[in-house]
C-alpha cells in the first residue's frame, strides 16, 4: 500500500526542546511507557513539550492485532508490580493537574489487568491529592466484574474507544466487537452516573458519514458525554489503508453533528487522539453542568 501525501493541515513539526527532553527523562527514569510513543502518536512534540503524556501500563505488547495499530502485538510481558507506583511518582515529578493512563489489552490476564488498573488509579490519587484520573480502558471482554473493580478505584472519567464504524471492525479489530463495547459503556454508565464516561474514534478508515451518524447516535443512547474524533494515519504500508483525509471543515461538521444527538462534549480535527486536550475537556463540561 503506498501512503497517500498528508495534507498541510496534518503536518507537525518534530519533537525537540528542552520541556520534550525533561517529559522524556522522567519517563524513562521510572521505566514507564506512553502510548504517546508507542502508537506513534503525532502529538507527541506538543505533550510532552507542555510536561504530559498518557501513560501506557501493563507492557508495550498487546496480546490483539488490531490493523490501525502501531503498538506490537505478541506475547506480553509479566506485569510490574511496581508499576502503580511509578505511575504515581512519575505523575507527581510532571506537576500533572491531570493524569491519563491507558494500556495495551491484556486478553491474557483473567481479569484483563483491571486489577492493576485499580492499583495505578489508588497509588496517584494517594500521592497527587485532587489530581483527577481518566482512565481509557479495553472492553475487558465484556466482563462486568472487571468493569466493577475499575470503577471501585474512583477515576474521574472513564474512556473506551470504539474506534470505528461496526461494518469496518472484522477488517480493523478482529478481536473486539462494536455491540461489546457499547455494552460496556451503557453498564459503567448504569454503575455510576455521575462520572463521565468517553469514547472516540479515527476516520478515513473506509466508512460514510450515514455509519458516522449512527455511531454517534449509539454512543449518545448508551450514554456518552465526552467523544473525539480525528483523522486516522496508517503507522505504515503494512497497516490498514487510508481510504482518504478528511478537510478541517469536515471534522467541525462532524463536531456538530455528534453535539446534535445529545453528547455534551466533542473535539473533532485532524489531530485530535483520545485524550489529546482531555482535562480541558473535562472542566468544560463541569463547568457547563
Amino acid at each position: 500500500m503506498k501512503i497517500k501525501r498528508k495534507p498541510p493541515w496534518l503536518k507537525v513539526s518534530p519533537p525537540w526542546g528542552r520541556e520534550f527532553s525533561q517529559t522524556s527523562g522522567i519517563l524513562k527514569r521510572f521505566g514507564l511507557e506512553t502510548v504517546c510513543k508507542n502508537a506513534n502518536c503525532p502529538n507527541i512534540g506538543e505533550c510532552y513539550s507542555s510536561g504530559t503524556a498518557t501513560f501506557l501500563i501493563m507492557g508495550n505488547v498487546c496480546t490483539r492485532n488490531c490493523r490501525f495499530c502501531n503498538i506490537d502485538s505478541g506475547e506480553p510481558p509479566r506485569l510490574d508490580a511496581d508499576e502503580p507506583i511509578k505511575a504515581a511518582r512519575a505523575v507527581k515529578a510532571m506537576n500533572l493537574s491531570y493524569a491519563v493512563v491507558t494500556s495495551v489489552t491484556r486478553d491474557d490476564l483473567p481479569d484483563g489487568g483491571a486489577a492493576h488498573f485499580a492499583e495505578t488509579i489508588k497509588r496517584i490519587k494517594s500521592l497527587n491529592p485532587g489530581c483527577p484520573v481518566e482512565v481509557l480502558v479495553p472492553d475487558f471482554k465484556g466482563n462486568t466484574s472487571s468493569l466493577d473493580t475499575v470503577l471501585a478505584a474512583a477515576p474521574d472519567v472513564f474512556n473506551h474507544n470504539v474506534e470505528t464504524v461496526p461494518r469496518l471492525y472484522p477488517e480493523l479489530r478482529p478481536g473486539a466487537d462494536y455491540s461489546r463495547s457499547l455494552r460496556v459503556l451503557e453498564y459503567v454508565n448504569k454503575a455510576n452516573p455521575r462520572m463521565p464516561t468517553k469514547s472516540g474514534l479515527m476516520v478515513g478508515a473506509g466508512e460514510t458519514r450515514d455509519e458516522l451518524r449512527e455511531l454517534f447516535s449509539d454512543l449518545a443512547e448508551v450514554g456518552v458525554r465526552i467523544l473525539t474524533i480525528g483523522q486516522y494515519l496508517p503507522p505504515s504500508a503494512d497497516h490498514h489503508p487510508l481510504d482518504r483525509y478528511y478537510h478541517p471543515e469536515e471534522f467541525r461538521e462532524m463536531q456538530h453533528e455528534a453535539s446534535e444527538t445529545g453528547i455534551d462534549e466533542v473535539i473533532s480535527a485532524p489531530l485530535v487522539r483520545s485524550s489529546y486536550h482531555a482535562k480541558k475537556l473535562l472542566e468544560k463540561l463541569m463547568a457547563e453542568k
